[in-house]
């Protein structure tokens, strides 16, 4: 018995289009086909107006020396050619005083915020250069945006993007706000920005392996902010492997004082409250 195939006000090879169009744009990865970039940069500023809003849960550091010490790491990574979105994302750093927590996270559009946990349980710049690194990389790949598309729906994040629906505005707030859920990313996204980090620092004096510190000082460690970090991560035992392979493909030589920086990066730490 053959199958009846409904009569459709449009040519049939224009609805198999239409449909396959549709769910290839439902797919992580083709949030560029459905919003342009430059509204990530308007999500963004949205976020970081509703983060600054909120101190108790995310307590900006007051200092200007600080954060431009971030700031100049930021833009040094940016020099990177692999970059897409230099002109079109702001590419702006806050440091969160929160000592307890090791992470740090970066909104679409480029908005980047390290805590201090983190950045006092490193102990080089090329460290903490391969983990902001790997942040411009949720924004550059557009993560985060893809989790709120996902979440939202296509046009809804659009219309939060131009400030057309305020009501939303203000859910995607609350639901920021409970642990920054539309920010976690996929465990695949995870290892392409440890991909993309490696990448950019290749463009910058640093160590482009440094990252690896980090996932060694992960390791073993216990506690919430560790645990919090894991859920969505894949296991730092992996990562390393995929950054060590990394660098032995590229033939990068063993890191030195001059590529990882750690003496000015004590004195950095002990400028911090």
């Amino acid at each position: 018995m053959g199958i009846s195939i409904p009569k459709l006000s449009i040519p049939y090879w224009k609805f198999i289009i239409i449909v396959v169009t549709g769910a290839f744009i439902q797919c992580a990865g083709i949030t560029n086909l459905v919003m342009p970039a430059k509204n990530d940069a308007n999500l963004g500023a949205q976020m970081d107006a509703q983060i600054r809003a909120n101190p108790k849960e995310y307590p900006i550091l007051n200092d200007p020396t600080s954060r431009q010490y971030l700031q100049n790491m930021v833009n040094q990574i940016l020099q990177s050619p692999e970059i897409k979105y230099k002109g079109t994302f702001p590419y702006k750093v806050e440091i969160i005083k929160d000592d307890k927590t090791i992470n740090a996270f970066c909104t679409p559009g480029g908005y980047i915020y390290v805590y201090t946990g983190l950045i006092k349980m490193l102990e080089n710049d090329a460290s903490l250069a391969g983990v902001i690194g790997h942040e411009i990389a949720h924004a550059e790949r557009r993560h985060s945006a893809q989790r709120m598309v996902q979440a939202y729906g296509a046009q809804t994040v659009l219309e939060i993007a131009l400030g057309q629906n305020s009501n939303k505005t203000v859910e995607l707030a609350a639901n920021m706000f409970t642990g920054l859920a539309l920010l976690k990313n996929s465990r695949s996204d995870e290892s392409e920005a440890d991909e993309y980090s490696f990448k950019y620092l290749q463009s910058t004096s640093w160590y482009p392996g440094a990252i690896s510190f980090f996932f060694d000082k992960v390791k073993g460690q216990g506690g919430n902010a560790i645990e919090g970090l894991l859920s969505t991560h894949p296991q730092p035992q992996d990562r390393l492997d995929a950054v060590n392979k990394r660098v032995k493909d590229a033939k990068i030589p063993a890191p030195t004082e001059s590529t990882l920086s750690s003496r000015t990066y004590a004195d950095f730490k002990k400028r911090l409250p």
